[in-house]
């Protein structure tokens, strides 16, 4: 980040403004939204019938590709699970199947539950930034006002000793 930027406020900031982004990312995070939605699609992912598919489907990918191995005590288990990790990846069966995943778990929470949660946050974020500048500019009036001398009244007619 550039010198002094922690001193931007976001609400002068144009939207889309990565500085902003990150500002409101950084809010989202801290507030515990992306584990609270993490949380709630995991609950809710064995359930779907893409999740059990492809499941299914790797479960049968492995167990075939177990059982054209030749078996010996002197084999590198690593390596053959390495090999399986990338015979899985590369027949392309994860990531269809977790695109259909997402499509019955993810994005039927898109509209009524993630987007009001987050459009609520950004609002708390940026109203908030606003009352904390109203506050700050507020606070810094009435020190400045403690600072300077007070006014003393003119006074008009003799003065007594």
């Amino acid at each position: 980040m550039a010198e002094g930027s922690g001193n931007v406020s976001p609400v002068n900031l144009p939207p889309g403004d990565p500085q902003l982004i990150a500002m409101i990312v950084e809010h989202l995070k801290s507030r515990g939204l992306f584990d609270e939605f993490r949380r709630d699609c995991l609950a809710d992912v064995d359930t779907k019938p893409a999740y059990q598919n492809l499941r299914q489907k790797v479960d049968n990918f492995v167990t075939s590709h177990l059982s054209a191995q030749d078996w010996n005590p002197s084999i590198n288990k690593n390596q053959m699970r390495n090999g399986l990790r990338h015979t899985v990846v590369q027949s392309g069966m994860l990531e269809s199947g977790v695109d259909r995943i997402i499509a019955q778990v993810v994005d039927p929470k898109m509209n009524h539950t993630f987007r009001p949660n987050i459009e609520t946050a950004i609002h708390d974020f940026l109203s908030g930034e606003r009352k904390e500048d109203n506050i700050t500019t507020s606070n810094a009036a009435a020190l400045s006002e403690q600072t300077e001398p007070p006014e003393v009244p003119p006074t008009s007619g003799p003065k007594t000793p």
